[in-house]
């Protein structure tokens, strides 16, 4: 059956086949999942009985996850979300902030207008490999930015840094790092940033869009939160790694670092201390849901077995002769952008010369194999595999 949308979509002239319509996006989604490997959303978790359980009625968190006001809601499962994510990163008990948010977009706003509500006078500082919402919130919250250079592995570059930060000493600064760049998964060494803002006497924030990688780096242990002079809080996603199916994620801030304007709202019960008003408490459900299922130990197993994949494919790709390489870490994996005809069957993330693909827990050595013999049969330009450098992003 062939569906026409854009009548599907003129809800003005019933009536309208619903099911055709449901199933049509259905089979369109069903039907391209197999070569959709190029962005970052987990499909091993199966989220079906939340969704059977709680999907068919609003859970609404309004106003502060600490609040009691509203009818139906998730907030103790929120709490108890943002609890095991502050735990895994060693966030002190007595000094933490965290509410689940739409996405990774939504908590770089809520950490960086928390962070400029202390520092007003701050310039802020990303790296050119940042995510691009991080010069997007910037200009909404009316701050100075400043880019710093990023190199061909994604990873920041400390010495443009330094400079830039010389240039602005007399301001304070407020540093974006981020744990997995959207092409490459790099991370930026907050352990280097924090030296050089110390090393200049500059005073202020350091954040992390750890929106990608953060979870499994808190896993391994190499991503934590537990002294307070170094990173001030962190955004992590919820449909990537956990593969929730409704965007969403978590951030955490120290509260010692909030000041909040606390506007109790008497209608809601409630205090209005996030970015948005009304929240999605079945993305709260959700998030609890694939961390009670599986834990920690499940979730590193998970990461295992992803990074494993990603180093399948890598051997892989380069065995047609192309170039392809990953950070240890990561679950990505870079290549020279393949042809127009094979980007159109493979879902590729792609930036002028370079494409990636991603392993996340779900996608399959079946997958890379029938990848890579697609890419055997194309001819191309490899690009040089930029040098790898020794990292660490333990503060």
């Amino acid at each position: 059956m062939t569906l026409n949308l854009a009548v599907a979509a003129d809800l003005s002239h019933p009536p309208i086949d619903v099911t055709a319509v449901l199933n049509h996006l259905a089979q369109h989604a069903d039907n391209t999942a197999p070569t959709s490997i190029g962005y970052p959303g987990a499909t091993d978790l199966d989220h079906t009985a939340v969704i059977a359980r709680l999907g068919n009625r609003l859970w609404n968190n309004i106003g502060d996850p600490h609040g009691t006001g509203g009818v139906a809601h998730t907030r103790i499962l929120e709490q108890a979300v943002i609890a095991w994510t502050a735990d895994l990163l060693g966030m002190p008990t007595d000094d933490r902030w965290g509410y689940v948010t739409t996405g990774g977009t939504e908590g770089n706003l809520s950490a960086l207008h928390t962070a400029y509500r202390r520092w007003p006078t701050a310039r802020i500082y990303y790296s050119t490999a940042a995510h691009y919402s991080i010069p997007k919130i910037i200009n909404m919250l009316g701050a100075y930015q400043v880019p710093v250079a990023a190199g061909p592995d994604g990873e920041m570059s400390y010495d443009d840094l330094a400079t830039q930060l010389r240039k602005r000493r007399r301001w304070p600064a407020i540093v974006v790092a981020t744990a997995g760049t959207t092409m490459t998964e790099a991370v930026d060494d907050t352990t280097r940033i924090r030296a050089i803002l110390t090393e200049h006497n500059i005073t202020g924030h350091l954040h992390v869009d750890a929106a990608l990688s953060g979870i499994p780096l808190a896993l391994d242990g190499r991503l934590h939160m537990d002294r307070a002079g170094d990173i001030g809080s962190i955004t992590i996603s919820g449909h990537k790694f956990l593969g929730v199916p409704i965007p969403c994620g978590v951030v955490l801030i120290r509260d010692s670092l909030r000041t909040p304007a606390l506007n109790p709202v008497a209608y809601t019960a409630t205090t209005d201390t996030t970015i948005t008003g009304s929240r999605c408490g079945l993305a709260a459900a959700l998030l609890w849901h694939a961390i009670a299922l599986h834990g920690r130990e499940g979730h590193r197993w998970r990461a295992a077995e992803a990074r494993s994949t990603a180093a399948y494919a890598v051997e892989q790709i380069c065995a047609t002769g192309w170039t392809a390489w990953r950070w240890p870490h990561a679950f990505t994996v870079v290549l020279p952008t393949p042809p127009e005809p094979l980007r159109r069957k493979w879902l590729l993330a792609t930036d002028g010369p370079v494409s990636h693909l991603i392993c996340m827990p779900g996608i399959t050595r079946d997958q890379i194999d029938a990848l890579t013999a697609d890419l055997a049969t194309t001819i191309t330009t490899p690009i040089p595999r930029p040098r790898t450098p020794d990292y660490s992003i333990t503060p």
